[in-house]
């Protein structure tokens, strides 16, 4: 048998595969997103709670690291997870990516310590969310 022979035999017999994501699905979910959220609204309630400078100032580094964690872990889900057919079926969704990662941002959380803020960023998040397990069922 020549090495052209082996080698043809080898490559013969290989299956192909396919994959419909880089990586699992099941890495990716809007809790991580949330969570973060989360904690931005808790500092910022801290924050208001406390007279404590130093208390505030760490309140406020807390707020704005967990902000762009949430910029981190929407941008994920933007980029990677959804694809064509899901801005096809919601036509909505880049406009609820782009309003939600404003808001997790300097015009955002990142750029004040009002909970209103907060909450908007959470609803949007939410809506994100609902979208993104619609999805998974399909």
């Amino acid at each position: 048998m020549t090495l052209t022979t082996l080698i043809s035999d080898i490559f013969s017999s290989a299956v192909s595969a396919s994959a419909h994501c880089d990586l699992p699905c099941g890495i990716y979910d809007p809790a991580q997103a949330k969570i973060e959220a989360q904690s931005v609204k808790a500092a910022m309630e801290k924050y208001s709670a406390s007279s404590d400078a130093d208390f505030k100032a760490r309140a406020v580094a807390v707020k704005e690291e967990r902000s762009e964690m949430v910029k981190h872990h929407l941008w994920v889900l933007w980029t990677d997870y959804f694809k064509a057919p899901h801005f096809e079926a919601y036509p909505q969704l880049h406009v609820l990516f782009n309003e939600a990662t404003k808001l997790a941002g300097a015009g955002g959380t990142k750029g004040t310590n009002d909970v209103a803020v907060a909450d908007k960023l959470l609803a949007k998040i939410e809506e994100i969310s609902e979208i993104f397990w619609a999805t998974k069922k399909a």
